[in-house]
């Protein structure tokens, strides 16, 4: 997985599974969120446009956990 953010277009995106380009079945969830899809059905990514006002101060640090809860890894965005 990667995460990407892009400051001059403000947008955010998830990369669950990489994909060819021009391979994404794209479906738009809301005004600002935007799912690709694999050929085979499979969520490959998540586009969050003004990702600065859809996620806040959640855009400034990304926290990864294990089910558990436990933090394995933390970092800041911006």
């Amino acid at each position: 997985m990667k995460i990407y953010y892009d400051s001059e277009v403000d947008a955010l995106y998830i990369e669950l599974l990489p994909l060819p380009t021009a391979t994404a079945e794209t479906r738009e969830l809301s005004e600002e969120i935007i799912a690709n899809y694999s050929p085979d059905g499979k969520l490959a990514g998540l586009e969050v446009l003004d990702a600065s006002l859809v996620l806040g101060e959640q855009l400034q640090e990304i926290i990864i956990e294990n089910a558990a809860g436990k933090v394995l890894h933390k970092m800041a965005l911006l």
